[in-house]
Parts: C-alpha cells; structure tokens; sequence
C-alpha cells in the first residue's frame, strides 16, 4: 500500500476521495490510503520544498493542486533543482475545483490507481497530472 499525502489545497476533499477509491471498488486491493499533512507530522505551514523532501524520503506520493513557482521554496522550484530519476512524481489534480463533481473524481481516483500501479515507470517524472 502506498500512502497519498494530501497537501492543504486539497485535504478537505478526502472524504470524497476515499467514498470514490470506496464506490469504485479499489480500496479492496489496498493500494491507497490517503494521509494529512498533519497525519504526516508536517505543520500546514511547511514550505513546499520540506513537504517534498518528506514525501521523498518516506516515500509518499503528494497529491496537489499547487503549480506555482513563487519562490525559491516553491513546490515547481524545488522540482527543477532536487527532483533525480528515482524520484518520486508530484501527482497534481488538473481542475481542483472539479473535484465535487463524482464523475471528475472517479477519473482522478482511475488515474491515481494507474500511476500507483505503474509506478516503477513513473518514477523522475517530476510532476503527472490527473485524470
């Protein structure tokens, strides 16, 4: 089982993800669970570049609405310096504000799946998008 750290863009959408891996009948294989920042024992403040490299070093694939490229801390930045072929992706949702919307998070959760189950080939992509 892999573990899916929401980031804080999107942890208040975890109920809906977990009833869709639930309704779409993939949590019986136990591949996902997905985890807070908090449940991670990072504060909601951490700078993107330290949530990145907890996520790498505890091998938890980070699901995020975040692109932007701010500042040297910024999740984008820290991915063109640090990110190496074994690196794990930075999984980010495409259209975060279609994620109350069942058909668009069941094409998320689909592709989440993917990703988990292909994820010796998607290592050093830096960032996939879903769905």
């Amino acid at each position: 089982m892999i573990s899916i750290m929401l980031d804080n863009d999107i942890a208040g959408y975890r109920d809906l993800f977990d009833g869709t891996l639930h309704s779409a009948g993939w949590d019986e294989y136990q591949l996902i669970e997905f985890i807070t920042m908090d449940e991670a024992g990072l504060a909601s403040d951490s700078p993107d570049s330290e949530v990145w490299r907890s996520c790498q070093q505890r091998r938890f694939l980070l699901l995020t609405a975040n692109r932007n490229l701010d500042d040297e801390s910024s999740l984008e930045q820290t991915l063109r310096q640090e990110n190496t072929p074994e690196s794990l992706p930075v999984i980010t949702v495409s259209a975060p504000q279609r994620i109350v919307e069942p058909e668009y998070r069941e094409r998320c959760i689909h592709s989440l799946v993917g990703i988990v189950l292909d994820l010796e080939n998607c290592l050093g992509a830096a960032r996939m998008y879903v769905p």
